[in-house]
């Protein structure tokens, strides 16, 4: 079976409605930080179950709530998410981390790394540094991940 992810950062408090319509048929909602408001984590979890990380933006009463990073597993794949991707405190290929997903740079990413696939959505929050509005919507079906990206 099919698992839609859909994968957002750096709102900075903005919620565009197109987020919500990109992510309306996703099973999960992964958010890499710099949330900005716990009102975009309830706008969101309408939709589906949430994790998000704390961001470097994200402060008191949201940031006692969050965590620095989370690990999930979805049919097999093991996942790390964390906001700052310099702050990373694992060595995700002998935590055996299939896949981490971050933000902090407000740029899309999208790399494989030792057999690690790496994504940034880039940001959907206040437009910033002449960079698009984007976030990304992963599938997961027999262990492969499938990403797309989609500009705001």
């Amino acid at each position: 079976m099919v698992k839609n992810i859909g994968i957002v950062s750096d709102t900075h408090g903005l919620l565009r409605p197109f987020v919500l319509e990109a992510f309306k048929d996703c099973d999960l909602i992964i958010h890499a930080g710099d949330i900005g408001s716990k009102d975009i984590i309830n706008e969101l979890n309408k939709i589906t179950k949430v994790v998000s990380v704390k961001g470097n933006i994200d402060k008191e009463p949201l940031s006692k709530e969050l965590c620095k990073s989370e690990i999930i597993e979805i049919d097999g794949i093991s996942i790390y998410v964390i906001h700052d991707i310099s702050q990373i405190e694992i060595e995700p290929l002998a935590a055996g981390i299939n896949l981490v997903i971050f933000g902090h740079s407000h740029e899309k990413v999208k790399l494989e790394r030792n057999g690690i696939m790496y994504i940034n959505p880039g940001s959907a929050g206040p437009k910033r540094f002449n960079l698009p509005t984007s976030v990304a919507v992963l599938s997961i079906e027999d262990g492969k991940i499938n990403n797309e990206f989609i500009s705001l």
